[in-house]
């Protein structure tokens, strides 16, 4: 009998999901909210990296909007797909890590971290460290962009249940301001008022 891995901090549980049909989390196509975000020309094309990108929908859709992406997943199945649906007018970087792993010469290079599903998926006992990762990759005045989900309070996971005004404070012990926040009226259904887009600021 196969033995099921049950650490989400092992890539071989996201692994076995992706390998077994279990991702309730992807969406198949890029995040409407993300979208109307790359299309506003509010947000300057710049050095983004994607964290827990899976398939790479969201890093295609931000390359196409000319940043210069690097999407990073530690899932083998994920990386294959971003490879496979890569654009060549419009490439994205590919990285399978293990994100808490990226090296040092990574630091202050990205004027942009998107994040969507990834927070919540990793172990709660690490967003601390999560926190400290995004402060380190960013350029002072950097943003992380993430939409929290999702929110609620129940017991288990992943995925790990989020609470915004927590996300906030963690992230400012790390040297974050925040600098917008909403709850999306373009959320899919399913996920409308249990998922709030933040975008924190790096001092």
């Amino acid at each position: 009998m196969v033995r099921m891995v049950s650490d989400p901090n092992s890539p071989h549980f996201w692994q076995e999901s992706y390998r077994n049909g279990r991702t309730a989390w992807d969406l198949g196509y890029p995040t409407p909210v993300f979208a109307r975000l790359a299309q506003s020309g509010s947000y300057l094309p710049g050095k983004m990296i994607v964290l827990g990108a899976g398939r790479g929908y969201d890093a295609r859709l931000f390359a196409q909007h000319g940043f210069e992406v690097l999407a990073v997943d530690f899932a083998s199945d994920a990386v294959v797909a971003m490879h496979m649906h890569n654009d060549p007018q419009h490439p994205v970087q590919v990285l399978q890590a293990d994100m808490f792993k990226l090296p040092e010469t990574m630091n202050g290079r990205f004027d942009y971290v998107l994040e969507y599903v990834c927070f919540c998926a990793i172990d709660p006992s690490r967003r601390d460290e999560f926190a400290a990762l995004t402060a380190r990759l960013l350029k002072p005045g950097g943003l992380y962009i993430t939409l929290a989900f999702p929110i609620g309070r129940r017991a288990g996971g992943p995925p790990f249940v989020i609470q915004p005004d927590a996300i906030i404070e963690q992230f400012s012990a790390h040297g974050f301001s925040l600098h917008h926040r909403e709850f999306p009226p373009d959320s899919i259904l399913s996920r409308q008022k249990i998922e709030e887009l933040l975008i924190l600021k790096r001092d």
